[in-house]
């Protein structure tokens, strides 16, 4: 079984900085896709930024409003993918969750699967 665990949450000030990471861990072939999903209250779950990896190398796409503040990232070797966050604002405050399209067992059956993290929460004050 796949597990993605998450880390670097928690309260900052308006204009502060966050780092969050999310390390991948258990049987797996490939990871392919790694992303930031969050969830504010009331809201549904948006992308906030996600990072491929293949041949061609990585590629990067954010939701619009965060993508001149935060920067997605990948360490293949650890498998592990970051998120910094710079500029908070109130509007940022959510639980972020972790996602991975892993190419892995499941049920006995080789194939892409898709796991999320446990959410971590983000909270910036005005």
């Amino acid at each position: 079984q796949v597990q993605l665990v998450e880390s670097g949450g928690g309260l900052v000030q308006s204009g502060g900085s966050l780092r969050l990471s999310c390390a991948a861990s258990g049987k797996m072939f490939g990871v392919n896709d790694m992303g930031w999903y969050r969830q504010a209250p009331g809201a549904k779950r948006e992308l906030v930024a996600i990072i491929s990896d293949d041949r061609s190398g990585s590629n990067t796409n954010y939701e619009y409003d965060v993508k001149d503040r935060f920067t997605i990232s990948r360490d293949n070797a650890k498998n592990t993918v970051y998120l910094e966050m710079t500029r908070l604002k109130p509007e940022d405050t959510a639980v972020y969750y972790c996602y991975a399209d892993v190419v892995g067992v499941r049920d006995g059956t080789i194939g892409k699967y898709e796991y999320w993290g446990q959410g971590t929460q983000v909270t910036v004050s005005s």
